[in-house]
Parts: structure tokens; C-alpha cells; sequence
């Protein structure tokens, strides 16, 4: 594989030639938003959704981006051109900028911009065929009124807590709850039941991330006659559920069939769960911005 390209501070480099500042905010301290963006067959998926959420979090943060919602939406799509890609995992990262050892946001003059383009598989095909196994951690989601699950921000260290606690336990992904004891979400997927035909999620008042592919799915569940809901559940409800599935731009659809050593269902792959696997991939492949739109490299 030859060396990825990378959008940098409105250059194309290689991406042995990044440098960060070792003062730059989002390295000391997380100050910054980013977005993980998928590609599939040449085209980018959900771009616009993508950029929306992107703004909506600099903006809470009262971060300024440089480049407008289309400038930056053509360079999303020129970093995999100009990396001859046509399925692809896209992450654009905004951080503060460069400023002094303080916390004040003030004294970063210029954001760092990035857009590295490569190809991710965050688990192994097997775990797509046969499901994941899960446990529940200690590690608790923050309240909103802590720190917004909406600002898709560096900040991702719960996150991390949770994935070594996962490894640890040996397991490939854990189960997170909030203050309330409600299931919200894994390390880095949302989560979904199913009882009786009935696609149940956790609501974004929960504590989650509201993440595009989980938008997806409830759009691909109800046309496909399934009824949605967004509802609350605790472990008991995941343990006595008929089937249950991951979604994350990164992960896209996966199952999971144990939790704590409890078979979910009958501890296999549900025909719901591969009903909306295979619905969503054939989605993502038929829709999506294509690469060609991008303007050429300057």
C-alpha cells in the first residue's frame, strides 16, 4: 500500500509529513471535534449529515472553522480520490490550533484542520457471520448536563476507559449504561434490540451519540414493516431480548448474540438483524455523493 495523502492546514501531503504542534489544543487537551465519514463504491455516504453535525459540534465549542460546509465537503471527497479509493473510512479532525500551555481557547489564533483517508475493518469478518459476545462495564456514560453526547468532540476518554475494560474481560466490545442504569451504547456503537419484532434503541435523551447509521437504520426498519421505537432498557431487557446489533460508521451493522455469558435469543444471528445488514449495506451502496464531484487537486 503506498503512503496515504493527507488534507493538512490546506496543503496535500504525505501523511509521514504532518506535523502537530506540541501546542496545539486538541493534542493537550482535547479541545476539538471530528467526524468519522464512510465511502463505498466511489461514493461518500451521508456527507451532508456528516457536515451538519460536524458544525453543530465546533459550534457549541465555539470553534471556527476556515473552510465553509461545501469547501470542506469538496475536500472530503478529494481525499479519496487523490488516495485511488473507492471504499474508504474518511476521518476529518478540527482541533483548537496551536496556542500556549493554558486552557484558554483565546490563545489558539488558527484551528487545525486533517483529512486522512484510509480503509478500516473494526472486526473481523467472522464476528459479521456469527455475532459479537458483550459484558457490561463499571465505566458510566456522563449525564448531558455533564458533557453533551451531541459534541462529537477528541474528548473520548470514557470511551477508552470502557474498551480496556473490554479488553481485559476478552471480550470485543462492552456495554455502557448511564447514571440511571439504562443501557446507552457501546465503546464506540449505538445499540439495538429486538423484541417481537418491534427495533428498539435508546433515545437520545439517554446519553447517546445520535449517530447517522443509527438514524439509518431506523429509517431502513420501518420500511422494511418493522415497528421502531426509542425507548429506554436496562441489561434485563438485553438479556431477554430476541436479537440485538451494533451500528457505528466504523462498525456499520454487527450482531451480537451473548451479554455476560447470557445467550441473547438463542444466542445466534437473528433474521432481523441480517434482514437490516444486508438492507443497509445495499443502501450504502447505492446512495452517497460521488468522488467524481470533487474539483481536482490545486
Amino acid at each position: 500500500m503506498s503512503e496515504r495523502i493527507v488534507f493538512f492546514n490546506g496543503n496535500w501531503v504525505l501523511a509521514s509529513q504532518v506535523r502537530i504542534s506540541p501546542f496545539d489544543h486538541g493534542f493537550l487537551y482535547g479541545d476539538g471535534v471530528f467526524e468519522g465519514i464512510r465511502a463505498y463504491a466511489g461514493r461518500v455516504f451521508k456527507l451532508e449529515d456528516h457536515m451538519a453535525r460536524l458544525y453543530a459540534s465546533a459550534k457549541t465549542l465555539m470553534l471556527t472553522i476556515p473552510y465553509t460546509p461545501e469547501e470542506l465537503s469538496q475536500k472530503v471527497l478529494e481525499s479519496v480520490r487523490i488516495n485511488q479509493l473507492q471504499d474508504a473510512y474518511i476521518r476529518l479532525v478540527v482541533s483548537r490550533g496551536a496556542g500556549d500551555l493554558g486552557l484558554d481557547p483565546r490563545s489558539c489564533p488558527e484551528p487545525t484542520v486533517l483529512i486522512l483517508a484510509d480503509q478500516i475493518q473494526l472486526y473481523p469478518e467472522t464476528f459479521y457471520q456469527n455475532g459479537l459476545a458483550l459484558a457490561s462495564v463499571s465505566i458510566r456514560r456522563p449525564s448531558g448536563d455533564v458533557l453533551n453526547p451531541a459534541v462529537k468532540s477528541l474528548n473520548y476518554l470514557n470511551n477508552i476507559l470502557a474498551k480496556i475494560e473490554a479488553n481485559l474481560r476478552g471480550v470485543p466490545e462492552v456495554v455502557l449504561m448511564n447514571a440511571q442504569g439504562y443501557v446507552v451504547e457501546g465503546t464506540g456503537d449505538n445499540i439495538f434490540i429486538v423484541r417481537q419484532n418491534r427495533v428498539i434503541t435508546p433515545p437520545p435523551s439517554a446519553g447517546i451519540l445520535n449517530g447517522i447509521t443509527r438514524q439509518v437504520i431506523l429509517e431502513l426498519a420501518a420500511s422494511e414493516g418493522y415497528r421502531v421505537a426509542e425507548e429506554n432498557f436496562t441489561l434485563h431487557d438485553l438479556y431477554n431480548a430476541d436479537e440485538c446489533f451494533l451500528t457505528g460508521t466504523a462498525a456499520e451493522v454487527i450482531p451480537a448474540v451473548t451479554c455476560d455469558g447470557r445467550p441473547i435469543g438463542n444466542g445466534q444471528v437473528g433474521p432481523v438483524t441480517r434482514r437490516l445488514m444486508a438492507v443497509f449495506q445495499e443502501f450504502a451502496r447505492s446512495t452517497g455523493t460521488p468522488i467524481e464531484q470533487g474539483t481536482s487537486v490545486a
